[in-house]
């Protein structure tokens, strides 16, 4: 402890004497030099006689009352610098603290030379001298810093009051328990080593760079200063128990430590105090109530967390509740002609069942204090059973362009207070925020349901076209079946149509049913091409479909999106061409992807049209045509990984080529798709 003691002294004493030297090479705006570097000089001075010598030899005793006036005659100043008009009768009043500082002096000295029967006394006195002095000191300074507008002479001012409130506690402990602890006196030398470096950020640093403490980091300071007071205060007790109670004395430490620990233990952990502390250090510290910079992070943070479990409604009444320390709340939602309960967060009561609460237009915007409506007798806007609760504290609208979007029910916070205009500020702008979330939350529902209802309709657009195709086969198998209805063998082949077509008509209806889509007739796989055409031209009999070419290309593909494919451009080739053009189907390969060419000789297309409106839904060259065709085929041809190239001169054709990945299976390994089954 020794070792603290001396080099905890030391380092103070080459703080004060460096901030001294810095400053008596560069003046100190609204500070006066000598008297600042004086007070810096003899605080350096006795706290190196502290280190050197010891904290009771006469030097010390000298240089700590040098050092004690030093500073009260530098807050004089200062105090009177701030003020426009001093009063006569501040100067008197520090002259007075200032002969009772030197009358102290005087009596520590006495106590020095006094015999040892009488030293006591004099220290006695000494104490009782600095104790008056610190207590005076400490009341001219608080009024020295209200008057201070400059923030360096506000600095010096807090540094004084600081080392009067350590030589206040020090003059108290003497009194209490005769003398001053090691331990006190290790931490009265930290302490000023960390008054020095305070001071020196404060007067060195550069007049355009202000350093504003943040007001967590206040608040937290005044915590740990509060626990700083009370252990004071808590080891002033124990050595005061220590020196009256005798005997008795360690029972009555044990005890009185483990009444107070108790006593802090339940005060701390009451969500009443813990708000009226709050209510009270925003009030009489700041300017405004509110940080609204850590209100509005915690604001978004709540509202923006969807992995919390908590749903989007329950996260807008917690943060709008956590503004005014509300414990609990209600959302209300429209529901008819006024605004039902429609969730809530830690709201135990129930609400079900519950009359509407009716707002007027006129009031949007307006904050409604429960209690004043209580007061007035009742509102008939709100509702009988919300006032008949004697939690619910306020309700606060959600408005959005003009409308009502809903209104959050909050529960009494645990200290109970009026609003004021900080408050009413507060939660309308939360109030219009929590009413954007919501209302983006129901258009992003609504646009969800849109495109549902849109991905239904398009896929539906496309199996009309696909029942257009087999209207077209039927009513030729129709046609035909007046010529041929006696040839057994056209008779079988319409059989067999009609099965394929009904077969296709299943299909077509499960395709619009969302729960078909991602099931296996979806599965990507190696799938032989010819098979695949053969099935499409067996389901166009009659028509003059050719396929060309020997290779057995394999592609990586879906069955059934592959097959409708082919069947929608051999569909627009076969209306593309005159009666009776044959239509060439053609399959091929190369080393890194397969094709098949469908190529007719119709009347062609201009690059125009094809860049422009081929591709394009619902737009259609065919007066019977849906122009839904080439535009699915795109889709189902992008779907598998692949794509379509067109080439088309007008009056000579066309040639559609569908480019797919190529498979590395063979075809003797590939299954017949239940498609193609049907064809056969």
């Amino acid at each position: 402890m020794a070792a603290i003691i001396l080099w905890g002294h030391a380092s103070a004493a080459v703080l004060f004497a460096a901030l001294a030297l810095a400053t008596l090479r560069r003046p100190v705006p609204g500070v006066p030099r000598p008297a600042l570097v004086a007070a810096l000089a003899l605080t350096a001075l006795w706290a190196l006689a502290v280190a050197g010598v010891g904290p009771v030899e006469l030097g010390t005793r000298l240089a700590a009352g040098a050092r004690g006036m030093a500073w009260l005659l530098l807050a004089a100043l200062v105090h009177r610098l701030a003020l426009t008009r001093p009063p006569a009768a501040l100067g008197l009043v520090y002259l007075v603290v200032l002969l009772i500082q030197g009358t102290q002096m005087m009596v520590a000295l006495a106590a020095t030379a006094a015999a040892p029967a009488t030293a006591d006394a004099y220290l006695n006195a000494s104490a009782a001298l600095n104790l008056m002095v610190s207590v005076a000191a400490l009341v001219l300074l608080l009024n020295g810093y209200r008057a201070a507008t400059m923030g360096r002479g506000r600095a010096v001012i807090a540094a004084a009051s600081v080392l009067w409130l350590i030589e206040a506690n020090g003059a108290l402990l003497h009194l209490a328990a005769g003398g001053v602890s090691d331990e006190l006196l290790a931490a009265r030398g930290i302490a000023m080593g960390m008054i020095a470096a305070a001071l020196a950020l404060s007067l060195i640093a550069r007049t355009d760079r202000r350093v504003q403490v943040s007001r967590t980091a206040l608040m937290q300071s005044l915590w740990l200063l509060g626990a700083i007071v009370y252990l004071t205060l808590l080891l002033s007790a124990l050595s005061l128990i220590a020196v009256l109670g005798g005997d008795y004395a360690r029972l009555g430490q044990a005890a009185f430590v483990f009444g107070t620990t108790a006593a802090t233990l339940v005060f701390l952990s009451s969500p009443w105090l813990r708000a009226w502390v709050r209510v009270k250090l925003a009030k009489h510290l700041f300017r405004h109530r509110y940080d609204y910079r850590v209100e509005w992070q915690r604001f978004t943070e709540t509202l923006g967390q969807p992995d919390s479990g908590a749903t989007l409604d329950e996260r807008v009444v917690k943060a709008v509740a956590d503004l005014v320390d509300a414990p609990a709340g209600l959302l209300l939602l429209p529901a008819g002609d006024g605004l039902s309960v429609a969730s809530g967060w830690r709201w135990s009561l129930p609400v079900a069942d519950h009359a509407p609460m009716i707002v007027p237009p006129d009031t949007h915007e307006r904050i409604v204090e429960l209690d004043a409506v209580r007061r007035a007798g009742g509102d008939p806007s709100v509702p009988a059973w919300i006032l008949a609760e004697t939690d619910a504290w306020i309700i606060v609208p959600l408005p959005h362009v003009g409308t009502l979007a809903g209104a959050i029910l909050l529960a009494r916070p645990p200290l109970d207070r009026a609003l004021d205009w900080e408050d009413f500020d507060l939660l309308r702008v939360a109030g219009r925020q929590a009413a954007s979330y919501l209302a983006e939350a129901r258009a992003q529902d609504a646009l969800a349901e849109a495109r549902r209802f849109d991905e239904f309709n398009r896929r539906f657009a496309f199996i009309l076209h696909d029942i257009k195709n087999l209207v077209s086969q039927l009513s030729l198998v129709a046609r035909n079946a007046e010529r041929h209805a006696d040839n057994p063998e056209f008779r079988a082949d319409m059989i067999a149509t009609l099965r394929d077509s009904a077969g296709r008509m299943t299909d077509l209806i499960a395709r619009l049913s969302h729960q078909q889509r991602g099931g296996g007739a979806e599965v990507m796989g190696a799938v032989s091409l010819r098979p695949v055409i053969d099935a499409v031209i067996a389901r166009r009999p009659g028509q003059p479909i050719v396929m060309d070419g020997d290779s057995h290309p394999v592609a990586l593909a879906d069955p059934q999106r592959l097959e409708q494919l082919l069947a929608h451009l051999v569909q627009n080739a076969v209306e593309a061409s005159a009666p009776g053009t044959p239509v060439t189907v053609r399959p091929g390969e190369a080393q890194d992807h397969v094709w098949i060419d469908v190529i007719d000789c119709g009347a062609g297309m201009t690059a125009a049209f094809i860049r422009e409106s081929l591709f394009r839904p619902f737009v259609s060259s065919k007066p019977t045509g849906f122009g839904i065709g080439a535009f699915e085929a795109r889709q189902l041809a992008e779907a598998m990984g692949g794509r379509i190239d067109v080439d088309s001169t007008p009056g000579i054709g066309s040639r559609f080529r569908v480019r797919l990945a190529r498979a590395d299976a063979v075809p003797a390994a590939i299954t017949d798709t239940p498609s193609m089954e049907k064809a056969a």
